[in-house]
């Protein structure tokens, strides 16, 4: 590799809004995500919506779905 133009590889955490912490190496130092593969329906089996800007909400009071 040439040096000076490639980012620095090193440890990072990653941790999930459902509470995993996922050591791992990246670019970038903490993530924070909203899915992890612990939580994510695809892998649990588990159906649940995931509204993290409130969109059903705005969905149901703008066409008055009950």
């Amino acid at each position: 590799m040439k040096p000076k133009i490639h980012p620095e590889y090193s440890e990072s955490t990653i941790v999930c809004a459902c509470g995993a912490v996922i050591q791992t190496r990246s670019t970038r130092q903490n993530l924070k995500v909203g899915v992890c593969s612990q939580c994510h329906p695809f892998f649990t089996g588990k159906q649940r919506y995931v509204d993290t800007e409130g969109r059903v909400e705005k969905f149901k009071r703008k066409y008055g779905l009950k």
